[in-house]
């Protein structure tokens, strides 16, 4: 079965959480390697920006809002992408938030507000854009998870649990379309200089403290850049990752070795 974009050069992916960050540098990079790229974020403007850089460069790229935490929002955006580049092939799921609070005191309305964005996120993605790669015989699904979510965080207990979700998720999703042509991997940051890392340090009482504890945690003993994370995101997105799926991987300067 012939795939929608006949070669790779030109194939579709959607990133969310595109706006910023590590989002934004996934973007750049997919891309430059030739994609079309929907830049999908709830900062609207943000996204803009990008896909306008990118347009500027002589890329093909769109802007869409989306919710992720809102599932009328990811459809309504699926449909414009479809409508404007044509079916999903690559998904990166970057969309996310935090904040650093001791577990004794979050609430339930904080636990559901991590949950909905930053794992039913991740279910309400892969569920509407799954059936077209499946159809057409080829796919990457890369889901952006956390070194939290494979050995804990102090302060972050409920995201390190969603993200500990999202890997179980992806592999699970890897074994059940193993046979479409469709891989699923996960790729885990470590602690990395992005506006959402600034912001919650900010809404922490002890931030900067907590960001120094987090940079000494690192064997190479400072924080990722974005586009170090990007890169192991390209990888998995490529034709050359075709027989590598159900995979978590660590871009975190030795965090984690496992």
């Amino acid at each position: 079965m012939l795939c929608y974009s006949e070669t790779m050069e030109n194939r579709v992916a959607i990133v969310t959480g595109g706006g910023r960050g590590i989002g934004r540098e996934i973007c750049i990079g997919l891309a430059n390697e030739g994609r079309r790229v929907a830049i999908a974020d709830i900062r609207l403007p943000e996204a803009e920006s990008v896909a306008s850089d990118l347009r500027k460069a002589g890329h093909e790229a769109i802007a869409v809002a989306m919710d992720v935490a809102q599932s009328e929002s990811v459809i309504t955006a699926l449909s414009e992408i479809r409508n404007d580049l044509g079916p999903p092939e690559i998904l990166v799921n970057c969309a996310g938030w935090d904040e650093l609070k001791p577990f004794l005191s979050t609430d339930e309305e904080f636990w559901d507000q991590i949950i909905e964005i930053n794992y039913k996120g991740t279910l309400r993605t892969v569920h509407a854009c799954l059936p077209a790669m499946i159809e057409a015989g080829w796919g990457r699904i890369v889901n952006i998870g956390s070194d939290a979510g494979r050995v804990g965080s102090s302060l972050e207990a409920v995201y390190s649990g969603a993200k500990g979700g999202i890997i179980a998720f992806t592999k699970t999703i890897a074994r059940e379309v193993a046979r479409n042509g469709v891989t699923a991997n996960t790729v885990c940051p470590g602690p990395t200089a992005t506006p959402l890392l600034e912001e919650i340090a900010a809404n922490s009482d002890d931030g900067e403290r907590v960001l120094g504890a987090m940079a000494r945690a690192v064997p190479m003993k400072r924080v990722g850049q974005p586009d170090e994370v990007a890169s192991a995101v390209l990888y998995f997105c490529s034709d050359e990752a075709g027989f590598v799926s159900g995979q978590t991987l660590s871009v975190s300067g030795g965090l984690t070795m496992a």
